[in-house]
């Protein structure tokens, strides 16, 4: 362990290749393991590891290539690229290429939107595709159920017993 680390709290392997403008914001936790690639003007907040998934020898941690900014939290893995101008979101589980102008998020993270970001730093504009999706399957199951009621009467008093849990589960998923 060098001192630097002992002071900073970020971990980078000496054998990392590290480009121009690479600014680790607020680093505290930032591991870059020895096979990674960044190339310039990277962003990196806190708490992101770029590190491998097996010990063969050989490339086995990402390329991160310019203008690249990464969430704090953010776990980049395995021998992969994350392409030029993307973002990833914070604590998003990345094990996949990102394609160039990207944004991926969630675990495992998934590209959700392609196209140049006009707001680089735009973290907290990122969409929620896991509420999206509870959200929908919500919805769904209240229209099956409301079919299936309107067809079988004799369920609608077991249905109102779990009414009370469902409503309170919908209240705790609103703003």
């Amino acid at each position: 362990m060098g001192i630097s680390q002992v002071f900073t709290n970020i971990d980078i392997h000496p054998g990392a290749t590290i480009g121009e403008g690479i600014f680790i914001d607020h680093g505290f936790g930032v591991v870059i393991g020895e096979t990674a690639v960044l190339e310039n003007n990277i962003l990196i907040y806190q708490g992101v590891t770029l590190g491998g998934v097996s010990l063969v020898k050989g490339k086995r941690h990402p390329t991160i290539k310019s203008g690249v900014v990464i969430g704090a939290g953010a776990k980049v893995l395995g021998n992969i690229i994350i392409g030029q101008n993307s973002k990833i979101g914070a604590n998003s589980v990345v094990i996949k290429d990102v394609p160039d102008n990207s944004t991926a998020i969630g675990i495992p993270a998934r590209v959700v939107e392609r196209g140049r970001s006009t707001d680089p730093l735009g973290h907290n504009k990122l969409p929620d595709i896991d509420r999206e999706l509870f959200q929908y399957l919500l919805k769904k199951v209240a229209i099956l159920e409301h079919i299936l009621m309107r067809d079988n009467r004799d369920l609608l008093e077991q249905d109102l017993e779990l009414d009370s849990i469902y409503k309170t589960f919908l209240n705790s998923m609103k703003e």
